[in-house]
């Protein structure tokens, strides 16, 4: 077996914690509640294409950003960590967010930032700092694939678990993504500490 094979749930596990499709959904929802279906299609196509586009461009530009910057991997790690770390926290404790944006949501905000931003940025570069690019691009294009599904059944998602249960999903996702981001600080202070 092909070693991108093997390692794709390890990275495919954290991409899915970063991405949070579920956790997205409640966010989709409301961006587009006044949207008619087909709008609502639209949004999902231009919001899945803008992350995919923006995450694999990343993917393949952000060591040479690292080295113009003179920033290590390292470095990016405890940073990315420490980003990581909020941003649960911030998920974890609520916040009051102000959802009245344009009519093209799908490209900003919910394809870059929220899809794609800081958080699945730092992972995509931890992963193909560990197990290469091949199964990173594929963990994200399978990762997209399932936000492209759940955005698509919104309302029988929401039928089912019900808004309560969304919440749930999406507490319980950002409690792992602080424990992959104790992880990542971890990993980057560790040539420093030895």
């Amino acid at each position: 077996m092909p070693d991108f094979l093997r390692d794709l749930p390890l990275t495919f596990i954290p991409l899915f914690v970063a991405i949070d499709p579920f956790g997205m959904l409640p966010i989709f929802s409301s961006l587009t509640k006044e949207m008619t279906i087909d709008e609502k299609k639209s949004v999902i196509q231009y919001s899945t294409f803008t992350a995919l586009i923006i995450s694999v461009v990343f993917a393949f530009i952000g060591d040479g950003v690292f080295a113009i910057l003179g920033i290590t991997v390292e470095d990016f790690k405890i940073a990315g960590g420490l980003l990581l770390l909020v941003l649960a926290i911030i998920e974890l404790v609520g916040r009051s967010v102000d959802h009245k944006m344009p009519h093209d949501v799908g490209i900003v905000p919910l394809g870059v930032p929220m899809l794609v931003g800081p958080a699945v940025l730092t992972v995509m570069i931890v992963l193909i700092d560990n197990y290469g690019i091949a199964s990173t691009v594929i963990s994200l294009v399978l990762n997209l694939i399932i936000v492209f599904v759940v955005f698509r059944a919104e309302q029988g998602i929401t039928r089912f678990i019900g808004k309560n249960g969304l919440i749930a999903i999406s507490k319980v996702v950002m409690i792992l993504l602080a424990a992959i981001a104790i992880m990542m600080i971890r990993v980057g202070l560790e040539p420093y500490v030895r």
